[in-house]
């Protein structure tokens, strides 16, 4: 009797040891880093051809233009009154997209409005980031 009771535990303890151990074993195989790396597409080359200040509305205008990369993206574009950032320069950004880019086709451009800006006072402008449209964010 002592022998049946016993198969019945050793059943137990190893469907037991399985459900903790297999999931722990499933991820410590997905997180290896023995997988290659996905393959990615190197960000275009943004950058502001332009930056001038609209009479009419007063805004800061930047003509950007991308070249390069594939698929859309996403570029930040900073508007200072100094060019070397300082702790009391003024800043601004705004956001414009960069849709449809390939590698073999012509530069794609695209106009950023920045802030209404005071007279007599040059902007500078340029690009601060630039990141894949839907790409999670790390």
């Amino acid at each position: 009797m002592a022998l049946k009771w016993q198969g019945w535990v050793v059943g137990l303890v190893s469907l037991a040891g399985l459900l903790v151990f297999a999931p722990l074993g499933l991820y410590v195989w997905a997180s290896s880093p023995s997988r290659p790396a996905a393959a990615t597409t190197p960000p275009p080359e943004v950058r502001v051809t332009g930056c001038r200040v609209d009479p009419a509305s007063r805004r800061v205008l930047a003509e950007v233009e991308a070249r390069g990369g594939e698929g859309s993206y996403v570029a930040t574009v900073e508007f200072r009154d100094r060019e070397p950032p300082q702790a009391d320069a003024r800043t601004s950004r705004t956001l414009v997209r960069l849709p449809g880019l390939a590698p073999d086709t012509p530069p794609a451009r695209t106009e950023a409005v920045g802030p209404v800006w005071p007279p007599a006072t040059p902007p500078w402008c340029g690009v601060a980031a630039v990141a894949r449209e839907g790409a999670p964010q790390k």
